[in-house]
């Protein structure tokens, strides 16, 4: 199931060598496991992103390892250096199998 995602970088285009700050967010519950549901009493099964991957072009430029701590609709923000034109793809993946994908491009003058 694709979810919801938001990658936003500003402005579209960019000189060699600008560094790109890239905020991102995934609608994801990020359950734990550890939470009762208030209806049944049984614990929520853990349902949450173990990794985000992060490619510039063809290369993987970076990767995250997250828990079931991180909150729920995760929000990061880092920075690229703007080196060529080429997509910027994120790619969430979680502990059930789920991945997630977004894609903007980078444009350098």
């Amino acid at each position: 199931m694709a979810r919801q995602s938001l990658v936003k970088i500003n402005p579209k285009e960019y000189k060699k060598g600008d560094v790109v700050r890239v905020d991102s967010v995934v609608m994801h519950p990020m359950d734990t496991g550890l939470i009762k549901d208030k209806e049944t009493g049984k614990y929520i099964a853990a349902h949450y992103i173990t990794t985000v991957e992060v490619y510039y072009g063809d290369e993987k430029i970076t990767w995250m390892d997250l828990s079931g701590s991180v909150s729920a609709n995760p929000f990061i923000s880092f920075y690229v250096k703007a080196t060529k034109t080429a997509p910027l793809k994120i790619v969430w993946k979680d502990n059930k199998g789920e991945v997630t994908e977004k894609v903007v491009d980078i444009k350098v003058d």
